[in-house]
């Protein structure tokens, strides 16, 4: 017998602006061919959702879009940092077998949680079908991309036995204690603590599993640096600095790590962010742009290596 999709029904806030968006009925009619859905259900789920301007407004805006000295704090301060050390501290079983298992070093599943949800502390507060919907069906950017997350939620809830219009998400229906996408959700989460069901949402063992999973899918190389703090000569002769070089290239250029490295770098990549002094430059590696696969965000790629080498030496003290 197939799992039928679980209506939450305590609220009958209704709203005709979501179940009047242009598209939903041909979507209804596809999953109901492609899936085997129940027509019935799916029009009253979508007659309970609601088109939200406000993930519209949040999308569009995005926090990248403001300068690192501004975005930077959001993610490395002293209660995340603190929260960080509790969280590894509380769970580092786990974070050593999934750093065994996966090759992702204990810090950096951290430093992702850490950024994406303040170790689950804040893992949304949009209704999932809300934001998808009002995505999918009213936001013509990227459209494509959100109907297809949507068509994965939906088969989310159907597997994993969710109240439909009860699960809880980031304004793009991110979901969980690493605000996986239902694709990746699907794709990538993982029964790390074995007891027979993968929740990303409410067990943060899964989600430590998951995580490192989904960095090894990417591309993660063990023992690889993620970015390193670098002096530059003269900025005038490091050419473009978004080409990828072998580290001795760069030092012929004038850059090196502000730090003495032992062995040999691979091959790296110049950023440089704007801070209070001025110009800050980092060499950043493959598993930086690994990160970026997270969020393909310079800033956020470094807000994660930061606040992970932050809590590491916390943690370690």
């Amino acid at each position: 017998m197939k799992k039928r999709i679980s209506l939450f029904l305590l609220s009958f806030h209704l709203s005709a602006q979501a179940a009047d968006l242009p598209g939903i009925p041909p979507f209804i009619d596809a999953m109901v061919d492609k899936h085997q859905f129940r027509r019935d259900e799916l029009q009253r789920a979508f007659q309970l959702a609601e088109r939200r301007q406000d993930v519209i407004d949040s999308i569009s805006m995005p926090a990248t879009l403001r300068p690192w000295v501004e975005y930077r704090p959001n993610f490395i301060n002293p209660q995340r940092i603190s929260l960080g050390v509790r969280f590894w501290k509380k769970h580092e079983r786990a974070l050593r077998r999934a750093e065994k298992i996966y090759g992702v070093p204990q810090e950096i599943i951290v430093g992702i949680i850490g950024v994406e949800t303040m170790y689950g502390n804040g893992t949304g507060h949009y209704r999932a079908l809300d934001a998808l919907t009002t995505l999918a069906f009213d936001f013509p950017r990227r459209a494509d991309f959100f109907r297809d997350e949507l068509e994965k939620y939906l088969l989310l809830a159907r597997e994993q036995g969710f109240d439909l219009l009860s699960i809880q998400s980031s304004y793009a229906g991110a979901l969980g204690i690493p605000q996986f996408m239902p694709s990746n959700y699907r794709r990538y989460a993982v029964d790390f603590n074995g007891n027979g069901k993968v929740d990303i949402m409410r067990e943060p063992e899964d989600a430590i599993g998951s995580v490192a999973n989904y960095l090894k899918h990417y591309g993660w190389r063990s023992g690889e640096p993620v970015a390193l703090l670098a002096n530059v000569e003269d900025a005038g002769r490091m050419g473009s600095i978004g080409d990828s070089r072998p580290y001795l290239a760069w030092k012929e250029a004038g850059v090196t790590t502000a730090e003495r490295q032992t062995g040999i770098l691979p091959p790296a990549w110049v950023l440089d962010f704007t801070v209070k002094s001025g110009k800050e430059y980092w060499l950043v590696f493959n598993n930086f742009n690994v990160i970026m696969r997270y969020n393909i965000s310079n800033f956020y790629a470094m807000s994660v290596h930061q606040l992970a080498e932050a809590v590491r030496q916390r943690a370690v003290q």
